[in-house]
């Protein structure tokens, strides 16, 4: 950000003020407003509890208060997501660059990064992190993994940008490698070589979409979210296609939405080339999480 964005102190706290009885007006979580300033106006949370920012002679904000104004009012108003308007969220102790090209990393994937170092037979070699998005699997895997090579996969590239843009500014451009293509293709020449696989694939029934919260089904790509008729269609070509990719003993990993349990370990077991399939709970205990070795 090139050009400093000065205000008062006085006129950021009227704005906030303003913002958060809009916020409330309008069925939006007050905390956004405090979050988001905090983001773009460096503000700390004492400040803000205090208000004691409102005596400050001159705040430097990242984006003119008109700016910050017009995206707050399509926040409430075309419920765009208050991370794309911060351009960052918080994700494990990450802070996460976002846009709209990416999905916004939920905290409950978080657990995905502790499952694969809980369940890596082989924490070195390669592994995969299928449909990368925002880069958040990836960086996560790099960061509980340090002695393996990180693959991210995904077919936009408008989101690699910002994952490769991610893993330059948290340290890890040396150990996470990215390409551009559909699932397994671009990694052919490591095919039978990978120590495992973790992948956040699309999982939405297609006919469920447009039931979605507004901030998810009107700004977040479809293409990280639309997962076919039964949501499954993803999911099973990963299942059909990792043998092939994996070594003997390598991790299978995904995420799924709730109910599709049952029909993911039957896929894993019809397949015929996984052992010790394991479902896992998250946090709010839905069965989130498949995880399968290769045998």
């Amino acid at each position: 950000m090139g050009e400093k964005h000065l205000i008062s102190g006085l006129q950021l706290w009227q704005w906030r003020n303003t913002a958060l009885q809009a916020a409330i007006a309008t069925d939006v979580s007050p905390a956004e407003v405090d979050w988001l300033l905090l983001e773009v106006a460096g503000l700390d949370r004492l400040a803000l509890r205090l208000e004691s920012f409102k005596n400050w002679p001159q705040i430097q904000l990242q984006l003119p208060l008109e700016e910050l104004d017009r995206l707050w009012q399509r926040r409430l108003n075309d419920r765009l997501p208050v991370q794309y308007i911060a351009g960052v969220t918080p994700w494990r102790n990450f802070q996460i660059a976002v846009s709209s090209a990416v999905l916004i990393p939920r905290p409950e994937t978080e657990l995905l990064i502790d499952l694969a170092l809980a369940s890596a037979s082989n924490a070195s070699g390669n592994w995969a992190d299928l449909g990368t998005g925002s880069g958040a699997i990836a960086l996560g895997l790099a960061d509980v993994l340090p002695q393996a090579t990180i693959h991210a996969v995904d077919y936009s590239l408008e989101a690699l940008a910002i994952a490769q843009t991610n893993a330059r500014n948290l340290g890890f451009a040396d150990r996470i490698k990215f390409y551009q293509g559909s699932w397994w293709e671009p990694l052919t020449f490591l095919k039978g070589q990978f120590s495992g696989m973790v992948s956040n694939p699309p999982y939405i029934p297609t006919s469920t979409l447009p039931t979605l919260q507004p901030e998810v089904v009107n700004h977040e790509p479809h293409l990280a979210l639309d997962g076919g008729t039964d949501g499954l269609d993803c999911i099973r070509h990963l299942i059909e296609i990792s043998p092939s990719y994996l070594q003997p003993g390598g991790v299978w990993l995904i995420e799924m939405m709730a109910g599709q349990a049952d029909a993911v370990r039957e896929i894993l077991q019809n397949q015929g080339s996984y052992c010790k399939i394991q479902i896992h709970v998250d946090l709010a205990g839905i069965e989130r999480f498949a995880v399968a070795y290769k045998s």
